[in-house]
Parts: structure tokens; sequence; C-alpha cells
């Protein structure tokens, strides 16, 4: 079946007791075995299992092609479990622009634990492959990156790491299964933090693991084994809000991704603007292997002001339309001076302005930059 059709009716079924077209909500926390000991509905304890996020687990896995799906509170969640199902002197390769959040797990959490991380410039695989060691056992790829919307080149970093004997796993949160399926390119692991585009609405908070592997593969038994005994799982009604928001996921992000083109193209002929970070320009450093690895360039973009980090934050403070607030992927377009927002440490340059584009005329939108921008 076709994406779309996915959207609507993957994880979904007529309720056999009520008829129900949607999807009732199921609360307990815990449920009934039967006389033998055994549990005939396949349900323990909502933190191990429960009929939501079973649903939910299963739509994940159609929307992406995977074998099997993991559902989580947060996307951070689900990005510490790939780390956590590592083992203590394992190491991983990671960009080096990418969501703050991973990189300061990666360096300030789980170094504590043993796990070595070398941050490379993944446009060039030739420096994923200068930074491969013997324990190299994972390879995180963000692709576009956050927030200055660099490429990877899936393929040819998934090559890299099956001949060394590391797995890869891709953040496809900007890009979503709408426009890039990672799992068809060799990846190993998908992760989305749904809170974004598959939540859509900005209400629920979420995350996801997509395996290309079955529950029998060992690494996908630990990923299981850190979700139910660590319990960072959505709650049954965040669940049901994800599963409610996945049929338009589709028509949300197309609709936004037309929108942003022309705004990206608005930015780059702007005089205060000195350089639009977006895959979709065919400037871009990046567009010709997004555009073979992309079906679609994505609604998210950034770019810099060619007066400095004062340029930047005046003009987000004179933005009408635009909400300035962190996040993404919700029905209203977003923007924030991402620098500040990522503190001591970030590598993102002062100066830039990141951009999640809405729902919203893309007339409207460009008025509201052009007025900002002066």
């Amino acid at each position: 079946m076709k994406l779309e059709t996915l959207a609507v009716h993957a994880g979904r079924g007529i309720e056999p007791a009520t008829g129900a077209v949607t999807p009732s909500i199921t609360l307990a926390t815990t449920f009934e075995r039967a006389e033998d000991g055994s549990f005939p509905h396949g349900n323990l304890y909502t933190r191990s299992g429960n009929p939501n996020r079973a649903a939910l687990e299963s739509a994940y896995a159609a929307l992406e092609g995977g074998a099997a799906a993991l559902a989580f509170g947060s996307g951070m969640a689900a990005t510490a479990t790939v780390f956590q199902a590592l083992q203590s002197g394992d190491h991983v390769i990671l960009p080096d622009d990418l969501y703050h959040g991973t990189r300061f797990f990666v360096r300030d959490v789980m170094a504590r634990w043993g796990l070595a991380a070398d941050f490379v410039d993944m446009r060039d695989v030739r420096n994923v492959e200068n930074a491969l060691r013997p324990t190299t056992r994972l390879i995180w790829v963000e692709t576009p990156t956050n927030p200055q919307l660099r490429i990877a080149d899936i393929a040819a970093v998934v090559t890299l790491a099956h001949a060394a004997g590391a797995l890869v796993a891709v953040d496809n949160t900007w890009a979503t299964p709408v426009w890039q399926r990672p799992l068809a390119l060799g990846a190993d692991v998908v992760m989305h933090s749904t809170t974004k585009y598959f939540g859509g609405h900005s209400d629920v908070l979420g995350g996801a693991l997509i395996t290309r592997d079955g529950e029998e593969s060992p690494f996908v038994a630990r990923l299981r084994e850190v979700q139910k005994l660590g319990g960072a799982v959505p709650a049954p009604f965040d669940c049901w809000l994800l599963l409610r928001s996945l049929p338009t996921l589709p028509l949300r992000v197309r609709a936004q991704t037309e929108t942003a083109g022309k705004v990206a193209r608005f930015l780059a002929s702007h005089s205060a603007v000195s350089v639009v970070h977006y895959p979709g320009l065919e400037s871009h450093d990046g567009h010709a292997v997004a555009a073979r690895q992309m079906t679609g360039f994505g609604a998210m973009l950034s770019f810099e002001l060619a007066g400095g980090e004062s340029a930047a934050m005046g003009a987000a403070a004179r933005v009408k339309l635009f909400t300035r607030a962190t996040s993404l992927g919700g029905v209203e377009s977003l923007i924030e001076h991402r620098a500040s927002v990522e503190g001591e440490g970030t590598k993102t340059p002062r100066n830039l302005l990141r951009m999640s584009v809405g729902l919203e005329h893309a007339d409207d939108l460009i008025e509201d930059l052009a007025q900002a921008l002066g």
C-alpha cells in the first residue's frame, strides 16, 4: 500500500465489541491472568505492553517499512535506548552538527559509563571511514542535521559500517518517512521524535525506534529490554493522540514542505541574509545527495543574518505571525535563535535562526519575514 493508505489504516481497525471506528483508550495499568497463570490477551502490565501502544508500534513499523517498532515517552528516551543497548567500551560515531540533546547525552552521560564517541563532519564519508575503530559498534546518522541541515549519504555510511561490523541508526525526525526511508537504504534502526511531525499538533510528547530486523534479533531484544526495564514508555492517551495524528501526516508534511521551499527561496534572495540552509536549494552543498535519497526536502530550514547575532535576535523579536518557540513539526510556524537555546558548548553559529514551517499560507509567512528583516 502507498504511504497515505498506510497512514490511515496501519494500527487501526474496527473495535469488535462496539463497532467503533476510532480505537478506544485502555487506561488500565494491569491485566487479568487466566486460571493457569497465562495472559490470554497478551497484556501483563502497561509498562511492558498496552493495547494502545501495540497499535501505535504496529503503525510506526508499517510507515517506515520496518520489522519491529518501539514507542517511547520522548524522542530522547528513544535515542538513549539505542546507546544504552551498547556495551561499555564500545565506540560510536556521530555527526558534528546534530541535535544538541543527543550530543550532550552521549558526551556527558554515556561517557561516564564507558562509551567512546567521535563527532565528525558526515558530509564527507571519508571522515566517517577515518573515525572507524575496531570497537566501533554504531554510527548515528542525522540527515538533514539539526540545525544546519547538512546531508549525509546514508547508503555510503551503511556500506562502511556493515563492512566494519557496526550498525547504523538514523534520526529521521526532520525528513519523516514521507520524504526519506533509511531502512530501505540499508540502515538498521530509525529514530523519530514523534513529538514533531508524527504528532503534528504540539500537544503530545513521544519517541520511536523502528528496526530492520524483527524481535528475534539480539540487538532488537536489547532495545526491548531497555524499553521495558527503563520504563520510559508513553501513556495510553499519548499513544492514542499519536495514532490519531498519523492519517494526516503525509498531507501535512507535503503542504509544509511546499511552503518551506517558497520561504527558502525568498530568504535566499534577501540582502539581509548571508546564507540559507535548505537542501531543496540547488546552491546547498548537499542538494545532489538529498535529491538522490529523499523524495522531498522537508519543512525545516535555517538561515544566517549578515548583521550577526544582534540582527538575528532583532529579526526574531519582530516577527508577528511566527511564534518564537523551540520544537518543530506542528501546524504553526516557529522561529528561534538556536544557539541561545543550545547553551554553553553549542557549535551553532550565533547569527543563525532556525525555522519550522507550518500550515499557514506561504505569502503570509513571507510577508511577516519581509517586515521582520527590514
